[in-house]
């Protein structure tokens, strides 16, 4: 039998980036059992340039570990920007931004430890 590749190898090559992306889920489903409420947007809006302890710095990105701001301060960076921060208001519902925040404010409490 002879099996012609040409045909085969882009229909491997789904099914692999099928078979990755569905275990990457399955992984972090299981081992984020302890996410605060604003984790998972944090880690879906905000991870890129502050990696997801806070401390990355990409792109002239804060080390929110080390914030003295308040919560109201923060709301309003997460919903104005500042500097190459985008705004995140017309992405993010208010409550949302909340959310972010509170788990913002999760990581310069644990700064310490």
């Amino acid at each position: 039998m002879v099996v012609n590749l040409e045909h085969s190898l882009p229909v491997l090559i789904v099914l692999l980036l099928l078979a990755c992306g569905s275990a990457s889920v399955d992984t972090a489903d299981t081992h984020d059992k302890d996410k605060t409420p604003g984790q998972e947007l944090f880690n879906k809006n905000c991870t890129l340039c502050h990696g997801r302890d806070g401390k990355m710095g990409m792109n002239g990105a804060k080390d929110l570990t080390l914030s003295t701001l308040t919560a109201a301060e923060m709301i309003t960076i997460v919903g104005q920007g500042k500097g190459q921060m985008m705004p995140y208001k017309n992405v993010l519902t208010a409550k949302e931004i909340e959310l972010v925040v509170e788990h913002v404010r999760t990581l310069s409490a644990s700064n310490g430890k």
